[in-house]
């Protein structure tokens, strides 16, 4: 939605997208989708669970929009983009691709040439990384 129509209708800008929140579910048994919405805790116990053994897994199929919505009104929108972010992580986080994109060129060429700290510092932007995008997004703002 444009900002123009969230300015008219007093809508919040979707800071997390249910889309995000089911491709990051696929690999719900590692509680990826569960980091995604800023719930690390949950996240922690799905990834050393498989997922509360799957069960957990299949029940947020169906509780996916609440936490898309959820997180949406925790967190705030600006200039980074948190979808970006956390495909970026996902996928590229030992090289620190994440970290270029938020901005934070030092740490990122540290994750580049040390594969991420040694993968502990993935597993730190995992439990942090909304925070972080939120800080930054309101320092630009």
């Amino acid at each position: 939605m444009s900002s123009s129509y969230n300015q008219i209708y007093n809508e919040e800008p979707q800071t997390h997208s249910v889309v995000m929140g089911y491709l990051l579910w696929i690999l719900g048994f590692m509680g990826a989708h569960r980091f995604y919405f800023g719930r690390p805790v949950s996240g922690v116990i799905y990834f050393f669970t498989l997922g509360l053994l799957g069960i957990g897994w299949i029940i947020d199929l169906f509780l996916m929009p609440g936490l898309a919505k959820s997180a949406s009104h925790r967190f705030s929108a600006g200039p980074i983009n948190y979808n970006v972010a956390w495909v970026l992580l996902t996928f590229l986080g030992v090289f620190g691709i994440h970290r270029f994109y938020m901005g934070k060129w030092l740490t990122g060429l540290l994750y580049l040439v040390t594969g991420g700290l040694f993968l502990l510092g993935v597993l730190y932007d995992y439990l942090n990384l909304n925070t972080q995008i939120e800080e930054a997004n309101i320092k630009n703002s």
